[in-house]
């Protein structure tokens, strides 16, 4: 027994080697070819115009609330993205070019526009199929760093390089090739740069899409991470252009409101992640 105890724990790990070296010859293109074949495959993405996800998000704040929100993406760049709070509804939209924030909430009822800062960040926002599917196209540069594990997964570890030359990585499951972790846009807190992680939890799929469901955003140096719990996803409905226009004034708010409401997270196979209102 023991003899046989000794074999077995030697196949094991002969196999275990063989598949670690089978999995280090992918290269960086086979590994993107399977992450968009598990995302539902090209065909299935390039087919899609218009995405729509709602749920609720973190707040932030002392008391935490999860607040209803409705993300409306359209290609080839534009968002809209609705929070309510109190029966208010806050609103960011951006149209491609300009972008416009409404926040009754802190009493800020009137369209403001980005400012210089919130513009290239949107500008710099993947379209709604997410970083990877036709990432040559878009003009972005795939090399695989290495492998990495996140939570316990094996993963591929990508960096992928932007046509303007901004950097971040992109963890890729080593099992399922849905992506497991992707660097945000560092921000800026008590006059420096955090590092900010997005994880993708709770696929699922729609339309023949595979999309997560659970969202969850970690700044470093903050305690508390933030999730987007997305309830529902809408394919390809009809959403009109003047959705992405400057919104109209919000109603007035009835009292004080205080609660900032955070940044919702950047999802897979999405470019409107909203920004700090």
């Amino acid at each position: 027994m023991p003899r046989l105890s000794l074999l077995a724990g030697c196949l094991l790990s002969f196999a275990a080697a063989a598949a670690s070296a089978a999995a280090a010859s992918l290269s960086a293109e086979q590994i993107v070819e399977k992450n968009v074949a598990a995302r539902g495959g090209l065909t299935a993405w390039r087919a899609v115009q218009t995405l729509t996800l709602s749920g609720k998000l973190d707040a932030g704040g002392k008391d935490n609330h999860q607040l209803p929100f409705v993300m409306k993406l359209k290609r080839p760049n534009k968002s809209r993205m609705e929070i309510v709070f109190n029966d208010q509804t806050a609103v960011q939209v951006y149209d491609g070019k300009q972008g416009w924030k409404v926040r009754p909430f802190l009493n800020r009822s009137d369209a403001e526009p980005y400012t210089a800062e919130q513009l290239k960040s949107a500008a710099a926002q993947d379209e709604l199929d997410g970083p990877l599917v036709d990432y040559a196209a878009k003009g972005t540069k795939v090399a695989l760093v290495g492998s990495e594990p996140v939570e316990g997964h094996a993963a591929y570890k990508l960096k992928l390089t932007s046509r303007s030359g901004v950097q971040r990585n992109v963890w890729i499951d080593a099992e399922n090739f849905l992506e497991l972790k992707i660097d945000g846009e560092p921000r800026v807190l008590d006059g420096r740069p955090h590092k900010v992680e997005t994880y993708y939890r709770d696929y699922r799929s729609e339309n023949g899409l595979t999309i997560p469901r659970l969202v969850e955003t970690s700044v470093e140096g903050v305690k508390v991470n933030h999730k987007m719990q997305i309830s529902q996803v809408t394919v390809n409905d009809k959403l009109d252009d003047a959705l992405f226009e400057k919104p109209k004034a919000a109603a007035a708010p009835a009292g004080p409101i205080s609660p900032i409401i955070p940044p919702a997270p950047a999802v897979p196979a999405t470019s409107g992640a909203a920004k700090k209102p």
